[in-house]
């Protein structure tokens, strides 16, 4: 009961939209990873939210959505960001998401960078746009990230990727941020002053 009590939750934000998208496929992997690391996972997927435009007034009856992604990230500890590279950034609608929360959402959390690209140098800087906005939003951004490069050809018809590797590397990043989210969990740290303070075994020594 204890140890699910300060389980962490990681939160994967998927910033794109399309159907059949590489991007949630890589964020779904980066997310086993962190499973397997002992954390809560939920796949946050846009598709699934109807947010207005950040900084146009909105009535919260008409987008209960907003609340809904702002509850969601507030109860995480840490955070996958994955987006694709549009025009040499990441893409609109993850921007809009981002917008419309911040440093409630994002503070002292840890976050990692998953981007994928159809060209042959990958999603590096949509990405280097992400740590930036990580640095603002005063979050811990991982210093590794993943960028997929060529994502037309990366997964198989089943949504695997082709290479191991790579693979390996997402769902690394998502361990990671699991753990290092433990670290920094202020559940994590009442625990600890709780086990620090309790009284001492009277059987210990025995």
């Amino acid at each position: 009961m204890a140890e699910e009590r300060y389980r962490v939750e990681v939160v994967g934000l998927c910033g794109s939209l399309k159907e059949r998208s590489a991007t949630r496929r890589a964020l779904e992997i980066a997310l086993e990873g962190a499973a397997e690391a002992g954390a809560r996972t939920v796949l946050v997927d846009l598709r699934d939210y109807s947010l207005p435009f950040a900084g146009m007034a909105h009535d919260p009856e008409v987008f209960p959505d907003v609340a809904r992604l702002s509850e969601r990230f507030r109860e995480a500890e840490g955070i996958l960001l994955g987006t694709p590279e549009y025009h040499g950034s990441f893409s609109g609608v993850l921007k809009n998401a981002l917008d419309l929360m911040g440093f409630d959402e994002f503070e002292g959390k840890m976050i990692g960078l998953v981007g994928v690209a159809g060209g042959s140098i990958g999603a590096i800087n949509a990405l280097t746009h992400l740590r930036s906005v990580g640095r603002q939003l005063h979050a811990w951004v991982l210093p590794q990230q993943v960028s997929i490069a060529r994502s037309y050809d990366a997964f198989d018809s089943e949504g695997r990727l082709k290479d191991p590797k790579l693979e390996e590397r997402l769902k690394e990043i998502g361990r990671e941020v699991a753990h290092f989210s433990c670290l920094h969990s202020t559940r994590a740290a009442d625990f600890i002053r709780q086990w620090e303070q309790a009284a001492e075994n009277p059987g210990g020594d025995q």
